[in-house]
């Protein structure tokens, strides 16, 4: 079964449910041609190792305290705390305390988000 996305106008409840944190149950709750919408919810003890993500993106802190690693620095976010990041940069995130987050995540960098693309220059031909 395919999972119900919010519709334009609808309320969205961001706060957890109960068995949320022992479940790791983070949800996608908008997500259109440019943008995504997720409820993250991030126990003490699952940490998300390192990666990246094309679209530049935010991160706002709900509840708890959650480690955002990038740029070679740890910046620590709690409760009504946000961090922006730019599109292709790599970086991780663990909660120091249980903690319930909300990620926007801009899709399709190249078509009027305006935000930059990871390329592998390994990949890439010589000049």
């Amino acid at each position: 079964m395919a999972l119900q996305h919010a519709r334009s106008g609808e309320c969205i409840a961001l706060q957890r449910g109960e068995d949320d944190i022992a479940n790791f149950t983070s949800i996608a709750l908008i997500k259109t041609d440019h943008m995504e919408l997720i409820r993250l919810v991030l126990p003490k003890e699952k940490p998300m190792p390192e990666h990246w993500v094309e679209g530049e993106m935010t991160l706002l802190c709900l509840e708890g305290e959650i480690a955002f690693e990038a740029h070679g620095r740890t910046t620590i976010l709690r409760p009504n705390e946000l961090v922006y990041l730019a599109g292709g940069e790599p970086h991780a995130i663990r909660a120091n305390q249980d903690a319930v987050a909300l990620m926007t995540i801009l899709l399709h960098p190249g078509d009027n988000s305006g935000g930059p693309t990871r390329r592998d220059t390994q990949d890439a031909p010589a000049k």
